[in-house]
């Protein structure tokens, strides 16, 4: 069984929600990624996504566009970030999905990052801009590899669109809560318990919800309708804003710590 899947029955039997977090691989340097990603695994994050930074990420607000820059500034490569993996996977046991955009997974070559993402302990992929009619891509190669096939769906979609986006969903859907862009926010829609509730009844595997999610409070009010919340923004700002990286991965544990716990 796959850790996802793994990861989401653990969850099920504590009666708990689970807490999936984002990071944005090479922010501000790969080494200091390599020393975050042990301390949120520690901290209470179930799922870890693995943001890699691009240079047009359409999908992304300003604190993610700007983390992606400060990655690429510092050098890091896909490649680069395999390599962490494989360092991190000998210590972390929690799923780890790469989250990215076509362009940069098809210049690395499909079938070669599919090879590669099992060697070096990588559950399955998000990738942003790839819709359901192209899916066909990319989804034949991961199930060829045993990765899952991570769905999106946006706010705007229909239920008739909805059933059809999930009726082959595997690990986990991530409904992304809001119109727009990434990046945390104060308040989060009226209709998304409407939304959520929908989803959960359309979809075979769990729901997790993300775009916004900046507080526990928050994340606390959202799982009551999902299995789980996604946080990214938040986290990528309170590195951005420490005095060392070393401060910003204390603080990020801590905040994970949080997050975790409203979710128990």
């Amino acid at each position: 069984m796959n850790r996802i899947d793994q990861q989401f029955d653990r969850c099920r039997r504590e009666d708990r929600k689970a807490l999936v977090m984002f990071v944005s691989a090479g922010d501000p340097s790969l080494e200091t990624t390599e020393k975050l990603i042990p301390a949120i695994a520690e901290a209470g994050a179930d799922v870890i996504e693995i943001g890699v930074p691009f240079s047009d990420p359409m999908a992304d607000g300003p604190t993610i566009q700007a983390a992606s820059q400060r990655a690429l500034d510092a050098g890091t490569t896909l490649s680069a970030i395999m390599g962490m993996i494989r360092r991190v996977r000998q210590t972390v046991d929690v799923p780890m999905v790469l989250f990215s955009y076509y362009n940069v997974l098809m210049q690395y070559g499909l079938e070669k990052l599919a090879r590669e993402s099992v060697d070096v302990g990588i559950d399955g992929w998000l990738v942003v801009d790839v819709p359901m009619e192209e899916k066909d891509e990319v989804e034949p190669v991961l199930r060829a590899h045993g990765l899952k096939w991570i769905t999106l769906v946006a706010p705007t979609t229909d239920r008739e669109r909805a059933a059809r986006l999930l009726a082959d969903a595997e690990g986990f859907v991530y409904c992304i809560t809001v119109t727009g862009v990434t990046g945390a926010r104060s308040e989060l829609p009226p209709d998304l318990k409407e939304h959520l509730t929908e989803l959960k009844e359309l979809s075979p595997v769990p729901v997790v919800a993300g775009f916004g999610v900046s507080s526990p409070e928050m994340a606390a009010g959202v799982s009551e309708h999902c299995d789980g919340v996604v946080v990214g923004s938040a986290l990528i700002k309170l590195l951005a804003a420490a005095d060392s990286p070393d401060a910003g991965i204390a603080d990020a544990a801590e905040f994970v710590a949080s997050l975790s716990a409203v979710l128990a």
